[in-house]
């Protein structure tokens, strides 16, 4: 199974839309993203030949957001426990290390997805593969955010940049 993740778009259509197109040239079987869509008019492009998964980010403060993931795919709150073809994900937005650094060391997920800190990484501690595409570009740093598409058979993560 192919599983897309992205966070942190902030309605931003090129990378919304590049972001998109990725899932769709690799024929992904499901998308999560992890927070900070920010409004409707973004999340409407993910609804894909796919299942699609979003949780609350810190600047995703419109309800009707909400609303409009439900019409086409999850809106999960704060936090997803998801399985995945046999593969456990914990998709969180970021915005307490401590929770996140307790998500990966619990040893209970394959996958911690998370965002908010716009920063890219893919990084395995110990049985667990800790993923964070990036965001939208903060001022000072120059790496733009990426698509990761996640193999749960190969157990390979590929990137995609999205800029």
């Amino acid at each position: 199974m192919l599983v897309g993740v992205v966070s942190d778009t902030h309605d931003n259509a090129q990378y919304v839309e590049n972001a998109v197109g990725v899932f769709t040239d690799r024929a992904v079987d499901a998308v999560i993203h992890c927070g900070d869509i920010v409004a409707p008019f973004s999340a409407t492009p993910f609804d894909g030949d796919w299942e699609f998964h979003a949780v609350r980010g810190n600047n995703d403060g419109e309800w009707a957001l909400a609303d409009t993931v439900e019409s086409f795919g999850t809106y999960h709150g704060e936090f997803a426990d998801l399985t995945l073809d046999g593969a456990e994900f914990a998709v969180y937005h970021g915005t307490s290390e401590p929770i996140v650094d307790a998500l990966l060391a619990s040893g209970a997920y394959d996958y911690v997805c998370r965002g908010h800190t716009h920063e890219r990484v893919n990084e395995e501690r110990e049985e667990t593969v800790h993923l964070n595409p990036g965001g939208v570009p903060i001022p000072g740093r120059e790496e733009e955010p990426a698509a990761f598409v996640v193999d749960t058979a190969s157990e390979e993560v590929t990137v995609h940049d999205l800029g």
